[in-house]
């Protein structure tokens, strides 16, 4: 056995074992003086005498001294004693990241596969499982925004929200980056850590109050990651109308509305936070590089941490416990009728 570093990893339970059984002995001590107060008032000390001639002092003496014992184990057994070392390798939890998805009908544009909202949903979804370590969160966003998953770290729970994003989501139809970014940040503890968002859109911001918003957030300590989902070639926006026939959308004089990447607007609101812009790209390599961009950072998640810990030894003296009382009850203070003839 180990026997290095010997300790208590809970001392504050030692006065039970030094107090514990100086007022047992106390107990003891006046139970005797208390019975033999009462015995007095029952019959004469010569009658007494015969009347008690099978009482073992010896044997309550033994009972007594065990008792006493078992409070002294009882007090070092709670104060958790520990000896020997073992190496604990812990995982550590990366930071919490929300991810903030526009939803609105121009994200349905077909200039990547199938479609801008389909191939972001995916993006996340494949960063999550190959690379969540910390908490993750979802706000939904177009003309408004919407908390759709607060941070957590049931991802199965995330990925059930994720996929129930849809462009009717949001009623409210447009592009309102700054209730994004707002609706984010209220998500997020208030604490000193790095507070990352994550933005995928195509940048279209129809209320242009996003860079602004994105400033006042960089100075809260929001560290925005932009990633640009489409191109700057664009593409129509197919919808589906009440008849279920796909039709491509058109605006209030009848004319195609195409969508373009605006990433000038998301480079600029990443800048504004010390974060970086990212395209998307056909496969979501983008993602790939917020994963690498929060490892150069130095909150890598997933760091194993190695650290010793003392072993607890507590189970010996709980062990030791039971085997007293358990003698102590088979114990009497009655002498056999033979030994107190004899004596």
């Amino acid at each position: 056995m180990d026997w290095t570093n010997p300790h208590f990893a809970e001392p504050d339970w030692l006065w039970l074992a030094a107090l514990g059984p100086l007022l047992l002995v106390a107990l003891h001590r006046y139970a005797k003086w208390a019975r033999a107060k009462q015995l007095a008032r029952f019959a004469a000390a010569d009658l007494l005498e015969r009347l008690l001639a099978s009482h073992s002092a010896a044997r309550r003496f033994i009972k007594h001294a065990m008792l006493v014992l078992v409070m002294a184990l009882i007090g070092l057994a709670l104060a958790r004693p520990q000896w020997g070392e073992q190496a604990e390798i812990a995982q550590a939890l990366g930071e919490d990241v929300l991810f903030l998805l526009d939803c609105s009908r121009s994200m349905l544009a077909q200039d990547v596969r199938p479609h801008r909202l389909s191939r972001a949903k995916l993006a996340i979804l494949d960063f999550v499982q190959r690379h969540g370590r910390g908490r993750v969160g979802l706000v939904a966003f177009a003309g408004q925004a919407f908390l759709q998953c607060p941070l957590t770290f049931d991802y199965d729970a995330f990925r059930e929200s994720l996929m129930s994003v849809d462009e009717n989501t949001i009623p409210v139809q447009g592009t309102d980056l700054a209730r994004a970014l707002e609706e984010g940040f209220l998500a997020m503890e208030k604490d000193d850590r790095r507070k990352v968002m994550v933005l995928l859109t195509d940048g279209e911001d129809l209320e242009k109050a996003g860079v602004k918003k994105a400033q006042a957030l960089g100075e809260k300590g929001v560290q925005i990651f932009s990633i640009g989902v489409g191109t700057q070639a664009g593409a129509q926006i197919q919808t589906v109308n009440p008849q279920g026939t796909v039709e491509s959308l058109r605006d209030e004089r009848g004319k195609l509305v195409e969508s373009h990447l605006d990433d000038a607007t998301l480079r600029a609101v990443a800048e504004a936070t010390h974060g970086q812009y990212l395209p998307l790209g056909a496969l979501g390599e983008g993602m790939t590089g917020v994963r690498r961009a929060l490892l150069a950072s130095g909150d890598a998640p997933g760091l194993s941490q190695a650290r010793k810990l003392g072993v607890d030894r507590y189970h010996y003296f709980v062990a030791a416990v039971i085997v007293l009382l358990l003698i102590e009850s088979l114990i009497g203070t009655r002498r056999r009728m033979s030994e107190t003839t004899s004596s």
